[in-house]
């Protein structure tokens, strides 16, 4: 559980500081990085409070776990299939897909691991 805590909170600072770069003095609208703020900051917070596991903060680390993973679903796919419609801010189109795809990915297996694996005592 350890490694998936860190994990989180790896992945929780990538979401945040690299929508921050993306969107610096790109002119994109507040709803369009706030998702990955929020994001982070549910990944980080869930993961602090999974030092001790307990059923409801079990349940929260999980949630932060499948909302990155919901949100981050249209992200990539977005990204694919319409291109044309993303303003990619400070990223080449290119790396910014694929650095969506990769948290995608991370994001599926953390939500599944955060259901499966057992509980600490």
């Amino acid at each position: 559980m350890k490694l998936l805590r860190i994990l989180a909170i790896i992945l929780g600072l990538s979401l945040m500081i690299g929508e921050a770069y993306r969107s610096w003095s790109a002119g994109r609208p507040v709803m369009l990085w706030m998702d990955d703020m929020i994001m982070g900051v549910m990944l980080i917070s869930s993961a602090i409070m999974m030092k001790r596991d307990r059923f409801n903060r079990r349940a929260y680390f999980a949630a932060a776990w499948g909302v990155n993973a919901g949100l981050l679903y249209g992200s990539f796919f977005g990204k694919i299939f319409a291109p044309e419609r993303i303003n990619s801010g400070n990223f080449d189109m290119g790396v910014l897909t694929a650095l969506v795809g990769i948290a995608f990915v991370v994001s599926v297996f953390g939500m599944i691991a955060s259901i499966i694996l057992p509980r600490q005592n």
